[in-house]
């Protein structure tokens, strides 16, 4: 079992930072990515961003790249994604997740077999 905890979401205004981050604690060792994805209020929970645990490959959607950096510590246990440049449209429900397995389709929820509780991130025009 992995367990998640996220942390580090708010309200911040349009433009502004805000770094989320994703405490892992069990057994980590089976970890193959780490990811990020989002679910806002009415939608379908969508990939945001990816990172292998070993190695350095990172993937990102196409309306977070540039803006958002996903990073690891593998000392810590910790998964980060620093968001820059906020929108309102980012507005959601952020939640990590873990694979224990390798899959190519990383972007799709059903890649990942463990998921955190989800932290809100508000962004105001």
């Amino acid at each position: 079992q992995v367990q998640l905890v996220e942390s580090g979401g708010g309200l911040v205004q349009a433009g502004g930072s805000l770094r989320l981050s994703c405490a892992t604690s069990g057994r980590t060792f089976v970890q193959y990515f780490m990811g990020w994805f989002r679910q806002a209020p009415g939608k379908e929970r969508e990939f945001v961003a990816a990172i292998r645990w070993s190695g350095s490959s990172t993937y990102y959607a196409d309306s977070v790249k540039g803006r958002f950096t996903i990073s690891r510590d593998n000392a810590r246990n910790t998964v980060y994604l620093q968001m820059n440049s906020l929108k309102p449209e980012d507005t959601a429900v952020y939640y990590c997740a873990a694979s224990s397995f390798y899959s190519s389709t990383y972007y799709i929820p059903s890649a990942y077999d463990y998921w955190g509780q989800g932290t809100q991130v508000t962004v105001s025009s």
